[in-house]
């Protein structure tokens, strides 16, 4: 019999007790179940890193995924030949829904019974950081922030809501972005992320989407061993509009002032600037630099 260990975070997503127990009924009928819920960084640590032989489930969306592989990856412990099991039972699910898994929680937990493997890229940072989705920064920070001020009312809506707020009320930050060592450079629209034009957002994606659903990087690829970087100089108010508006539609990549390049190392210099990774906010960065890992872990998705 299987052995599994549930982790959810109390303080994250809507993971409810209702949707939890219907998870848990399926997982009990074909495992042993020990179910760890925890406060903190440090719990949630405590509670991997002392898993033993137990299949470690995540339960909930990219912020716990991400503090999860967090805690996994300091025990020593991200490994593609031991998956995961993933129930998305948070507001945003971006990486479950890029994977295919059911946001049912009976059918999510009936994947990790059976699930096949499909092996996941990381991204990492210079600071030790881990990504299994995405990181933004500028406007795509602001728009989180903005974002968890309407969560607990709104939802996933409460998310492009954030985005349109972001959009329209920032002038942009003075970024350098290289990718693969090149500045990123738009020749056909005559401008480049060398410092000295104002970026409204660089965001590096490992998935498609963000924030429920949101296509920031509709091309993008978990296991494919590359990041799509979005990089957008709509700085203007009537610019700062329009991206915001074409962004839920995925129609900003089609703009003169978006520029999507894809590859495996990213450095941004410059601002100030806030980050957010997979929902969590990290303020006032001058540089950071991510690279992707190839297929560093998986995750058990439907057959």
């Amino acid at each position: 019999m299987q052995r599994l260990l549930i982790v959810v975070n109390r303080a994250a997503g809507t993971t409810d007790d209702g949707s939890l127990e219907a998870a848990l009924t399926v997982l009990r009928s074909g495992a042993d179940v020990t179910v760890a819920a925890t406060a903190n960084a440090e719990e949630l640590a405590r509670a991997v890193a002392g898993r033993g032989d137990r299949r470690l489930v995540i339960v909930g969306g990219d912020g716990s995924v991400h503090a999860a592989v967090t805690a996994l990856n300091t025990a020593g412990g991200l490994d593609a030949e031991d998956p995961v099991g993933i129930i998305p039972l948070g507001t945003g699910n971006d990486l479950g829904q890029a994977l295919g898994l059911p946001l049912d929680p009976s059918e999510s937990a009936a994947v990790v019974l059976t699930g096949t493997p499909r092996r996941l890229d990381v991204v990492r940072d210079d600071v030790g950081g881990v990504v299994v989705n995405a990181v933004h920064g500028g406007a795509g920070a602001r728009a989180g922030a903005q974002a968890a001020r309407f969560k607990d009312r709104l939802g996933a809506a409460a998310y492009p809501l954030g985005a349109v707020i972001a959009g329209v009320s920032t002038a942009g930050w003075n970024l350098r972005v290289e990718v693969d060592g090149r500045v990123v450079e738009h020749e056909a629209a005559g401008w480049a992320a060398d410092g000295t034009t104002r970026v409204l957002m660089v965001a590096v994606c490992n998935g498609p989407t963000i924030g429920g659903a949101t296509p920031l990087a509709p091309d993008a690829v978990v296991d494919d061993g590359l990041v799509d970087v979005v990089v957008s100089t709509a700085t203007g108010p009537l610019a700062r509009a329009a991206f915001a508006a074409a962004l839920p539609r995925g129609e900003h990549v089609e703009r003169d002032d978006v520029l999507v390049v894809r590859g495996l190392e990213v450095a941004v210099t410059g601002g100030p600037v806030d980050l957010v990774a997979d929902g969590e906010l990290e303020e006032d960065v001058n540089s950071r630099t991510w690279w992707v890992q190839r297929h560093a872990w998986s995750v058990l998705v439907p057959r």
